[in-house]
């Protein structure tokens, strides 16, 4: 069975930190793409990161780069998203997803390439 975990998420002041986790089961994580995505409520979903199978590749959406570090153990079928600096406007429900390409700089964020889904954890930034 297919399975995607989020966890990590929670009420953080703005400036803090939290670290999701994206944990997989039941199929070859290495193969694939991992890659997070979240959803504010009345917005639509935005890709966040995303990391290649081995790690090397990296994208970010403008709005999280340099507070957000996407990685991953493929020893513990687990990626993480680093948050820090965290901001009202990131307040929302993260997703993590996998798809089996590649990800590239103009489509990695494309919602429909990526074929299994977990539940998501919600962030909550506020004072």
């Amino acid at each position: 069975d297919v399975q995607l975990q989020a966890s990590g998420g929670g009420l953080v002041q703005p400036g803090g930190s939290l670290r999701l986790s994206c944990a997989a089961s039941g199929f070859a994580f290495d193969d694939w793409t991992i890659g997070w995505f979240r959803q504010a409520p009345g917005k639509e979903r935005e890709g966040v990161s995303c990391i290649s199978r081995s790690g090397g590749r990296r994208f970010y959406t403008n709005s999280v780069k340099g507070r957000f570090t996407i990685s991953r153990d493929n020893t513990k079928n687990t990626v993480y998203l680093q948050m820090y600096s965290l901001k009202p406007e990131d307040t929302a429900v993260y997703y993590c997803a996998a798809s089996d390409g590649s990800p590239i700089l103009s489509t990695w964020h494309w919602g429909h390439l990526y074929d299994r889904w977990g539940q998501g954890t919600l962030v909550t930034v506020s004072s």
